[in-house]
């Protein structure tokens, strides 16, 4: 199956010199300026309307990266957990305002659960309910305005843990999410498989992919290619899939130098 477009996640500021190349033939956009708490604290209204009217006429898919600092779905305190539900859903009417039809939501599963999930056997199943309970509503609103919930690997060491927790929810407006940056540092740090692992392991899952590429070492978002991610295999094992993720290309910054970062993964039949 042929790759689709390669996307880009970007704030507001980084939009116009880039316009039109990613207007032009549709590229998937992730809106990433709502992030942060003191900018839901305040009025995120100007800046979704001027997204909102960036975006006018674009035929491409469009989403958010969701809440996620200080923000653990499967934090053990109910009343913690209602103000993580409250800030997802105003993460989803943002998502409205932008005609965003997927947003971000972080994996709550480290390696610290994974080491001591012996010592501590109750934890697993307790984080998998805590979760399903913390998301609930914010899955049915998200179903109601036609918009998909990402869950992306963090510090995630076990891809199983977030497909067993997609798999628990069960809900079709929840998915799975790969940065393979994120997976490359869990790779080299924790011995976790690496990313084409965390492909093959959520499958038809996987409804969406942060490209970024990292020396195993820490959260670098360099571009792809400037790092150690093997991209050849993972490229292809997004393109055996039964149905294509959105591809996102995540950096930290030099944005306006990815059409030229796309240019030579295309040359590498890595992308278009």
């Amino acid at each position: 199956m042929a790759l689709p477009l390669l996307g880009l996640a970007l704030n507001y500021e980084d939009f116009p010199p880039l316009r039109d190349w990613i207007l032009g033939p549709g590229r998937a956009v992730e809106i990433q300026d709502f992030v942060k708490p003191e900018v839901l604290a305040g009025d995120w209204r100007p800046k979704a309307a001027a997204w909102a009217g960036a975006l006018q006429g674009h035929g491409g898919p469009i989403g958010i990266h969701g809440p996620f600092f200080g923000l653990d779905i499967a934090n053990p305190d109910p009343e913690i957990r209602a103000v993580i539900t409250r800030r997802l859903m105003q993460g989803l009417e943002i998502a409205e305002a932008v005609r965003g039809t997927h947003m971000v939501v972080h994996s709550p599963f480290t390696w610290w659960h994974l080491l001591n999930r012996r010592n501590f056997a109750y934890i697993h199943a307790a984080m998998i309910e805590a979760a399903a309970e913390c998301l609930a509503p914010v899955l049915a609103r998200a179903a109601d305005i036609g918009c998909t919930l990402m869950l992306e690997n963090i510090d995630d060491t076990d891809p199983a843990d977030r497909r067993g927790l997609v798999e628990r929810i069960g809900h079709p407006n929840l998915r799975l999410s790969i940065d393979t940056g994120h997976a490359e540092l869990a790779h080299g740090r924790y011995g976790a498989p690496p990313p084409v692992d965390f492909v093959e392991d959520a499958g038809a899952l996987l409804g969406h992919v942060h490209l970024q590429d990292a020396d195993g070492y820490a959260d670098r978002h360099w571009h792809p290619l400037e790092g150690r991610v093997l991209w050849a295999p993972v490229m292809a094992a997004i393109a055996r899939l039964p149905a294509l993720p959105r591809l996102i290309i995540e950096p930290r910054d030099r944005h306006h130098l990815i059409p030229q970062t796309v240019a030579r993964m295309e040359a590498l039949g890595l992308g278009c």
